[in-house]
């Protein structure tokens, strides 16, 4: 049986109808940029975020990017963040003219380790920009509580876990701002790049309207009275995000069951599986387990048919683009392994029973366990 390592399929095959009738009413007004579809999405995550504003965006990068420089980071300044994430993390603190400062993570979660804060805060710490790792989210009580101490920003990486929760409250609201990524292997994902920032603050939310545009002046839209950037959310892009975002919690309980499967059947198998609580707090957007002889499994599963992807192979202190920081092997012991055990399974929803079990059966068999 061939088990692609995503398929979203289904989901769009049955929503078919209504991506008729929106994108035939963007098409019918012409407004393709910014247009009422994306007005409309930004309100209505808004609401489901339990936020004031919402700003979408082009992508997930951009929306780390504008979210940045929104809250005044810059040259001279220092973010904490991790070495175990998607590049677009790190490379955007640089690109907005700011220092990426590593502390490691923890194995079980897979997120910033809270208790190496205070060792790498300095008096140049601007912010802590924690990333909720394949759906879980980092602990953010301890986070806020040593920001608040510290009089430090949050701007939460949230791409992997949009409708996580912690202790109630959704993912992307804790900090100062959160930034989301619609791309389409996202638990909300559309059918490009796509992202947005939530904030509560007023004055982040208007930075970010504005820098999206060129810099437009919020005030008098013929003047540009900063220089901005071109990354707004496309309409097409916000009229299906809108159809698939109430079905959002449906989706995300459907990956946690999925989940919660293949920790059944890899029980006897020489394998670590996440912790998934059964609360709907971890959204699962990729199932990952940690392993030994990674490359050879992840062969032996390809050779089945079944795909699987590694994230991530190589921490950002050690990615050739990132060595001027100054870090070495062995600086974030905890990291460098994962990266060399870490393995994600096919785990969206609409995924059968049947295929999930023969993902589970080809990994015990690799292991020669039943």
């Amino acid at each position: 049986m061939q088990v692609p390592f995503i398929d979203l399929s289904d989901t769009h095959e049955d929503l078919w109808p209504q991506i008729e009738v929106a994108f035939k009413e963007v098409f019918h007004r012409g407004a393709f940029i910014n247009g009422p579809a994306t007005a409309q999405l930004e309100e209505e995550f808004r609401r489901y975020l339990g936020v004031k504003h919402v700003v979408g965006v082009n992508s997930g990068t951009d929306a780390l990017l504008l979210a940045i420089k929104s809250c005044g980071i810059g040259q001279g300044d220092e973010v904490i963040t991790s070495p175990f994430t998607f590049i677009a993390t790190v490379d955007t603190i640089i690109r907005a003219g700011a220092r990426p400062v590593f502390v490691d993570i923890e194995r079980h979660t897979f997120n910033l380790n809270t208790d190496q804060l205070e060792a790498v805060t300095t008096p140049n710490t601007k912010a802590i920009l924690p990333v909720h790792m394949f759906g879980r989210v980092a602990e953010m009580d301890k986070l806020t509580a040593y920001a608040h101490q510290r009089r430090v920003l949050i701007i939460e990486d949230v791409a992997q876990a949009c409708g996580a929760t912690f202790a109630g409250k959704r993912a992307g609201t804790f900090g100062n701002a959160g930034c989301f990524s619609f791309y389409p292997t996202k638990t909300l994902g559309g059918s490009g790049d796509g992202g947005a920032i939530a904030t509560d603050n007023d004055e982040i939310a208007d930075r970010c309207r504005r820098f999206r545009d060129h810099g437009k002046s919020s005030a008098n839209p013929i003047l540009h009275d900063m220089i901005g950037f071109n990354t707004r959310l496309d309409s097409l892009h916000a009229a299906l995000l809108r159809l698939k975002l109430p079905d959002l919690d449906e989706s995300n309980q459907d990956r946690v069951a999925n989940g919660l499967l293949y920790n059944q059947l890899l029980a006897n198998a020489p394998v670590v599986c996440p912790v998934i609580p059964e609360d709907g707090s971890h959204v699962v957007n990729y199932y990952t387990i940690l392993c030994d002889s990674r490359d050879q499994l992840q062969a032996h599963l390809q050779d089945q048919g079944i795909g699987t992807s590694v994230y991530y192979p190589v921490p950002h202190h050690l990615q050739p683009s990132h060595l001027y920081l100054g870090y070495r092997a062995g600086n974030f012991p905890v990291a460098e392994e994962i990266c060399q055990q870490a393995l994600s399974l096919p785990c969206y929803p609409g995924m059968t029973k049947r295929a999930i079990e023969t993902v589970a059966g080809a990994v015990c068999a690799f292991y020669g366990v039943g």
